[in-house]
């Protein structure tokens, strides 16, 4: 640089503030025990109501609703990965139980739950030397 200056001090920020800008643009959204996932083609957070099967409408019909539990969280996800991370999700298929990292969509904080997953389905996506890429959907549910 002819000036003699970095390219941070054209901005006005310090070199390690600009990796520190560039490594928060990357959110880590799951983490399966202590493991970090790649980034998911799809993510979202939902919270579900628990209802004994005690509830329904009664005879004046209004509604009655049993709730056991209020806000468990599920988890929709799906990713694209390579035959080592469809080995990898397999195994944690497998488990009973997962303790999960995930980004809360609402509060935008990185919170703790133990999960396991349900309704997991891979299919290939495409077929290339390297045995594919492959298509991973499940969804996390918290105990």
């Amino acid at each position: 640089n002819a000036s003699g200056r970095s390219g941070g001090e054209r901005t006005g920020k310090a070199e390690s503030e600009v990796r520190r800008e560039i490594r928060m643009a990357y959110i880590q959204y799951l983490t399966f025990d202590g493991i970090p996932l790649p980034l998911p083609d799809s993510y979202e957070v939902q919270m579900v109501d628990v209802e004994a099967d005690s509830g329904g409408e009664t005879e004046a019909g209004t509604t009655q609703r049993d709730v056991m539990r209020l806000g468990v969280v599920s988890i929709p996800v799906t990713f694209s990965v390579s035959p080592k991370w469809l080995k990898l999700l397999t195994g944690f298929k497998q488990k009973e139980k997962i303790t999960v990292k995930y980004f809360d969509t609402e509060t935008l904080e990185i919170k703790q739950a133990e999960m396991f997953i349900e309704g997991y389905k891979a299919s290939l996506v495409k077929d290339t030397s390297y045995k594919g890429l492959w298509k991973v959907s499940f969804t996390l549910k918290e105990f």
